[in-house]
């Protein structure tokens, strides 16, 4: 997604830094609303049918918001990679502070995680989506479907920040340069991709493409569709499939 700053747009972005004018800022918003629509659409997909994609717009339109309040046209950087981050955290940080996921997809996800340790201990080793939609009785998309909103929920969990106590004399304060890259981080972080690559290799042809178009390439699911002839719902369904895949093998 490759925002060009044209001239007239730059007349827009003078009158909105040295006035903050209205009309300046409104129509520079509504050149960036893709940019919501884009994030929306990408964290949509791992979320339960219960959230509202109005809710994760509104969100994401505050940070759009925050990101034209707070952007600096001096420095060296591009409005549309800054808002996008802003974009993307607002919506993430919304859905931290709200309890998205129903009490019954809640406890869904409990019975699952029960089941499929009752199973794993049974058979001593990974257990099937089959086995456990044969033992909860449910179909193989609810099993995707709660997985899927499982494995975003600690995803949010992991990405919160520590240490957001009340209490400030327990809180601990680090400070870090973020040009130097921790050598232990390092090690960490390649790790986890060349495991994580090893993993995706063992998918199968289609598998790996939906991983690669929706992780790399940052298409929508729609666009992966359209690629690959396929529905919408069935690319859903292959990419659930691919993180039930992780998650099962990253328990290793």
């Amino acid at each position: 997604m490759v925002y060009v700053t044209t001239p007239d747009e730059q007349l827009y972005w003078d009158k909105w830094v040295t006035s903050r004018d209205k009309e300046a800022g409104n129509i520079l918003i509504k050149k960036y609303l893709s940019l919501v629509s884009y994030h929306v659409q990408r964290i949509s997909v791992s979320l339960p049918k219960t959230v509202s994609r109005e809710d994760l717009t509104s969100l994401g339109m505050i940070g759009l918001y925050d990101a034209l309040e707070k952007f600096d046209p001096n420095r060296d950087l591009k409005f549309d990679t800054y808002a996008s981050f802003r974009v993307r955290g607002a919506i993430l940080d919304g859905l931290r502070k709200e309890d998205w996921l129903s009490r019954s997809s809640r406890e869904k996800s409990k019975k699952m995680d029960s089941v499929i340790e009752r199973l794993e201990q049974k058979y001593l080793r990974h257990v099937t989506e089959e086995e456990i939609a044969r033992e909860l009785n449910i179909s193989i998309d609810e099993v995707y479907a709660t997985l899927n909103e499982q494995f975003f929920a600690n995803v949010l969990s992991i990405d919160e920040q520590p240490n957001e106590s009340d209490d400030k004399s327990t809180a601990t304060f680090i400070l870090k340069d973020d040009k130097e890259e921790n050598p232990e981080e390092a090690v960490l972080k390649n790790e986890a991709i060349n495991e994580i690559a090893a993993i995706i290799s063992t998918f199968n042809e289609k598998e790996q493409l939906v991983i690669s178009l929706f992780y790399n390439e940052e298409l929508s699911l729609t666009e992966i569709g359209q690629i690959m002839g396929l529905s919408t719902s069935r690319i859903s369904q292959i990419h659930s499939k691919c993180i039930f895949k992780l998650r099962q093998l990253l328990k290793r």
